[in-house]
């Protein structure tokens, strides 16, 4: 008997939070608007930030209704739009997949270049920072070379090549402050494979003067002074004002101190 007091006094619960609970009205769509692709997407297009949900019932009316109409194009790039402005990781996956599928059904389309390059963004959007898992830089780079490789006269190639500049710093960032950790642990081989990483992969990286200290300070460290000479050279020639160059300066005149009194003793 108590169980089933139980039970019925949940039941009671979960019925009066129910009836307390706001439900949202079925979206209706008026037919003055229902019989027109165009009236569909102006009206799609005017909700889109302030109710995107009604945003994406008109823009799916008019792929259901209007299939063969211009406005069919639009509406499908006009969705993955909707996904994208809401600007969180669910909808930017969502935004994502929509881009790809109108890629798939109209490759030829003036819009393409513009979603292959929104493709990009949605991972773009939500990279984390040098230090983090740079997952979604690598995504974002390697689908703005895409936009580039694809659509290499459009604007939107102008625009991607910047921000594939951005991400490749990012993982140039990333990277160094690898070869940085293992370096402080005096892991100086793992060092220099993530600074020589920086080298191969990201040779624009605009704070390499970082990297070749990096490097020649590893071999320093890890007492191969004849291997680090070339680093320390390079900062000199090139970076002489730099706080690497002065250290590099320093290092440099450790390295033939050292050297000639190795000299002497034989």
């Amino acid at each position: 008997m108590k169980t089933i007091k139980l039970a019925a006094l949940a039941a009671a619960v979960l019925l009066a939070a129910a009836a307390c609970t706001p439900q949202r009205k079925q979206i209706v769509i008026p037919p003055d608007i229902a019989t027109s692709d165009e009236a569909l997407f102006r009206e799609g297009e005017r909700l889109m930030k302030r109710d995107p949900e009604r945003a994406l019932l008109y823009f799916r009316q008019i792929q259901e209704s209007f299939s063969r109409s211009f406005f069919a194009q639009r509406a499908m790039l006009a969705i993955g739009d909707t996904y994208f402005e809401q600007g969180d990781e669910a909808n930017l996956i969502l935004a994502a997949a929509q881009y790809r599928s109108f890629l798939n059904l109209y490759p030829t389309s003036p819009s393409a270049p513009l979603a292959q390059y929104r493709v990009a963004l949605c991972s773009y959007e939500g990279m984390l920072k040098p230090g983090r898992d740079q997952t979604k830089t690598e995504t974002a780079l390697a689908e703005f070379k895409k936009t580039m490789q694809m659509f290499p006269l459009s604007e939107e190639a102008k625009l991607a090549r910047e921000k594939a500049g951005e991400c490749e710093n990012r993982l140039a960032e990333h990277l160094f402050g690898i070869g940085d950790y293992y370096r402080k642990a005096k892991a100086y081989k793992a060092a220099i494979v993530r600074y020589n990483e920086i080298l191969l992969k990201y040779p624009l990286y605009p704070q390499m003067e970082k990297v070749y200290f990096g490097i020649g300070e590893s071999f320093f460290l890890w007492k191969k002074p004849t291997e680090a000479v070339p680093y320390f050279t390079k900062l000199v020639t090139d970076y002489a004002k730099s706080k690497y160059g002065k250290i590099a300066q320093k290092r440099l005149k450790e390295i033939e101190e050292a050297k000639k009194i190795e000299d002497a003793k034989k």
